[in-house]
């Protein structure tokens, strides 16, 4: 009670926060006068007189009031925009690595530039990260006009760039891309081979637009690059056709997690049925033999059980395109990870292509947690505050509006069942549209955006539908949702990034309607035209209540529903928000407390009936924050996990990073030598062990199969005072020798590039080999929880335990492969895998990633290993260069060079 009663007085702590910050901000405006009066020239030049004070000991605070004032000029010169006291507030927080909470239509993107430009003159890079392309390339284009007006560079990191043009990106001052971007490149960078190949600098800063959608929603799943494996078409299909015959009664289906299991007779009957095809090993299903099919028939009970056309993917073109969750939007290119697209695509009876293998890995957690510095910005973050500060250390601060908040969020209206819902909503809209309000509509999936569109054309309701289906049309649609009487239906606003106006987008009118025509007086006259009824239509629009959200179904997450009605009352528009609900829903249906909907229901409700009481609303925020509570355990969870594997990668990371800025690795390969020839001495050989327990013919047969020599053991068992001690330094004395051998066959150059590159791709490939190793024992480590163990403890000890075999592996497959191979050029480069980049969520197999491998169209190629023999090839990006069918060619990028000194250059 106290504590309302303080809070009431002297405000919340936020409040009192950003109170603290009005003190800076009008440091700011009491520069603005001297600023403006500054010419175009002089303004630029603050630029290299602020990059003059920080080299001589001035921080970034120090210099944040003039250089926040020189950015407003600078926008109001190039933009026409001037940053409003609520916007350097929020530039403030961005500044100090914070979350800055600002409603929709306050001017996030605007609010980056000031921290942007503030961190970019430290030189080391500023990265703004946005939720797609398109954003990306708008935000470079738009902000960076303040940007370059004021000397500095700006770059943006989209898919398909050659590695040339992502370093120049990354070397900018300033830097735009998507998440996914700029997580594979960090990836693809400790793939390769050269310091000269990669393209990303130490990191500095970042900015996280729509911070709640990246570090919240996407950070369910992992960035994956993966490579190809054998094709197994005919086992999807045997297994698709078998899952077809059995019924609902021989699984159990968990709807929350996406899980189905079978029961005991549907164990049995599958059994009978995978003999009759032959795929079955002995009579048990869950021999170990049946593992790989035990796992791929769950995969296909998933697909033909849990994931839904229409709602989880569509077909299109002969193709399954995974549907975004979250926006509703196609993510072309992207599959589901361990079997599961292939198992759609036998399902639906499309081409099945191969499953990929995983070659790198990164949590966006562990990858956005590399940066010294983050920040964020979004309209909706307070409700996992808690989490942003756990996982990230990152405070969420609530920025107020530039005007009062107009819009009015009515209760929700509760129906028995979804065709008394269907039947209000069309009336509601019905009775907007006669009075000329605009109403948006926000769906939950594809297939109910297009039920309702079914039930607004039998009642003749013109509307225009936004789904994964009209994707191309998306910006265009939205622009114009705010004009008279327009009826749009979409399947979820997250991050659109196109703004609803109210009386519509001129800008968007002018290109749609006069896209075609000549410049003018003619085309001037008509953009005046279009501008002038934007205007009146504008106010056509306030005067019947402005936008009209309406929700039908409430979303598992809180922040979804708040970014749908925050499309409605922007910069003080009026506006009108409400939600339909049933218990129906799947919202209710699954996670809302049935006895008391029943009770309702059954007693107190008639056909066509509404009730409207916030004790509902209340009920309904309970049942999405055990949704919030649940899937926050998840993330944490995949963050535990993730730790583990990122322990590790830093050490494989940091290990390649040596090896390629090392000039000579003679010492590595000499100390991995002699560990390789203890390590074999030491199994055939137990310590404090007699003659008679050495297991010579084993020594003799690893000692071949490593370094291919064939000493006289026998010999020397029956010297005197024989021990292995002798067995060692004699072995190391021939394995030295015949590397000292070896050496004389090539330069001295070719002898370090040799080892460099052998090291490397041995690395490589027993880290691919130990990440598809950690991925079978998540997979099963949970199991352990029966036997009364933790399982992260588990996967923790085992995966250490692999770990050290790894390291050893690599130890003796370097030893080896130089002890046995045969050293020649190659004239042309082998041809490598394609990569594929997937973001996949471990947990339900969601895929959430960025687009088709960001690296395509370039050569993914590795160094000449200048040997034959057996030896793990590692691919690696080079330039967009593609090789002729001779080293000795001209190279095709017009330097004049052969290509062997030009692109196709041993670094």
């Amino acid at each position: 009670m106290f504590g309302g009663f303080a809070k009431t007085i002297f405000g919340s702590s936020n409040d009192r926060y950003v109170r603290s910050l009005r003190k800076i901000v009008e440091q700011i405006n009491g520069l603005e006068a001297t600023i403006s009066a500054m010419t175009d020239d002089e303004l630029r030049n603050q630029t290299a007189i602020f990059k003059n004070r920080l080299e001589n000991g001035a921080s970034l605070d120090d210099i944040l009031p003039e250089a926040f004032a020189t950015v407003r000029e600078a926008a109001v010169r190039t933009l026409g925009q001037r940053h409003y006291d609520v916007q350097l507030i929020g530039g403030i927080v961005l500044h100090r690595g914070e979350i800055a909470e600002m409603r929709t239509g306050e001017g996030k993107t605007l609010v980056a530039t000031l921290a942007v430009y503030l961190n970019a003159l430290g030189g080391k890079g500023v990265h703004v990260v946005t939720v797609n392309d398109y954003l990306a390339r708008r935000d470079a284009d738009w902000m960076g006009q303040v940007y370059r007006f004021l000397g500095l560079s700006v770059g943006v990191i989209i898919p398909n760039l050659a590695d040339a043009q992502r370093r120049a990106a990354y070397h900018s001052d300033i830097t735009y891309g998507t998440n996914n971007e700029f997580g594979f490149d960090y990836l693809r960078d400790n793939m390769k081979y050269d310091r000269g190949h990669m393209v990303q600098r130490p990191f500095n800063f970042a900015i996280v637009d729509e911070v709640d959608s990246i570090l919240i929603d996407e950070a369910r799943t992992p960035l994956i690059i993966s490579g190809p494996t054998d094709d197994k078409s005919e086992l999807y299909l045997a297994l698709d056709r078998i899952v077809k015959e059995i019924s609902p009664d021989d699984y159990e289906y968990d709807e929350k997690d996406k899980r189905v299991l079978l029961t005991e007779d549907g164990t049995e009957r599958m059994e009978r049925l995978l003999e009759a095809e032959g795929l079955l090993f002995g009579s048990n299903l869950y021999d170990y033999e049946n593992t790989q099919v035990v796992h791929h028939l769950n995969q296909a009970l998933r697909a033909n059980v849990a994931y839904r056309a229409d709602i989880d993917y569509i077909v299109k073109e002969g193709k399954v395109i995974i549907i975004d969750p979250f926006t509703g939007r196609m993510m072309e290119g992207r599959r589901w990870s361990e079997g599961l697209h292939q198992a759609v695509e036998a399902k639906e009876g499309v081409d099945i292509e191969p499953e990929n293998q995983t070659l790198a890995s990164i949590t966006f957690q562990n990858y956005f947690r590399m940066y010294p510095k983050l920040s964020g910005m979004t309209g909706t973050a307070a409700t996992e505050a808690a989490e942003f500060f756990d996982i990230y250390k990152m405070n969420v601060v609530t920025i107020p509006t530039h005007k009062p908040v107009s819009r009015i969020d009515e209760d929700d209206e509760f129906y028995k069942n979804q065709e008394d819902k269907f039947a209000a909503i069309v009336k509601g809209i019905e009775e907007k549209q006669a009075i000329g309000q605009p109403v948006l509509v926000g769906t939950v999936s594809i297939e109910k955006s297009e039920l309702l569109s079914e039930y607004l054309k039998r009642s003749k309701v013109r509307h225009e539908v936004l789904n994964a289906r009209y994707h191309e049309q998306e910006a265009h649609i939205v622009a114009q949702a705010g004009r008279l009487g327009a009826v749009t239906i979409a399947t979820n606003m997250a991050g659109r990034g196109t703004d609803i106006q109210l009386g519509g987008n001129a800008e968007f009118r002018i290109q749609d309607e006069l896209g075609g025509m000549e410049e003018g007086p003619e085309k001037d006259a008509a953009i005046e035209r279009i501008r002038h009824e934007v205007a009146e239509e504008r106010e056509k629009v306030i005067a019947a209540g402005g936008l009209f959200v309406l929700g039908t179904e409430r979303h598992e997450s809180r922040r979804i529903d708040n970014q749908l009605r925050g499309r409605s009352g922007r910069q003080g528009d009026p506006g009108l928000s409400r939600f339909y609900l049933s218990l129906d829903d799947d919202l209710l249906r699954i996670f809302g407390p049935q006895t008391m909907f029943s009770r309702l229901m059954n007693k107190n409700l008639a056909d066509g009936e509404a009730i409207i009481s916030p004790w509902i609303s209340k009920a309904i925020e309970t049942a999405q924050k055990k949704v919030e509570a649940r899937n926050y355990d998840v993330r944490k969870q995949v963050v535990e996990y993730d730790d583990v594997m990122n322990d590790q990668r830093k050490v494989i990371y940091e290990q390649r990073a040596d090896i390629m800025d090392a000039e000579t690795v003679g010492d590595v390969v000499e100390d991995m030598r002699t560990e390789t020839v203890n390590a074999l001495v030491g199994e055939a050989i137990p310590p404090n062990s007699y003659p008679e327990q050495w297991d010579i013919p084993l020594l003799k047969e690893r000692v071949e199969a490593v370094f291919g020599l064939s000493p006289p053991f026998d010999d020397w068992v029956k010297e005197e005072a024989v021990d292995p001690e002798m067995f060692v330094e004699r072995l190391q004395t021939l394995a030295d020798e015949q590397i000292a051998e070896k050496v004389t066959q090539v330069s001295q150059e070719e002898w370090i590039q040799i080892e460099k590159s052998i090291l490397l791709q041995s690395l490589d490939h027993h880290w691919k080999e130990h990440l598809s190793m950690l991925d079978a024992l998540r997979q099963v480590v949970h199991l352990r929880a029966y036997a009364q163990k933790k399982p992260i403890d588990e996967y923790k000890r085992e995966a250490f335990v692999m770990f050290e075999r790894m390291l050893g592996a690599i130890r003796e497959d370097v030893t080896g492969t130089l002890a046995r191979a045969r050293f020649a050029m190659p004239d042309e480069l082998p041809p490598m895998p394609d990569f594929v980049t997937q973001h996949i969520d471990p947990f339900t197999g969601d895929d959430d990633t960025a687009d088709v491998d960001a690296a395509t169209g370039t050569i993914l190629s590795r160094l000449p290993p200048l040997l034959t023999g057996e030896m793990p090839a590692t691919a690696t990006s080079q330039d967009e260069v593609p090789p002729p069918a001779s080293r000795n060619a001209p190279c095709p990028c017009g330097s004049g060079r052969k290509y062997k000194h030009c692109h196709g250059a041993v670094a």
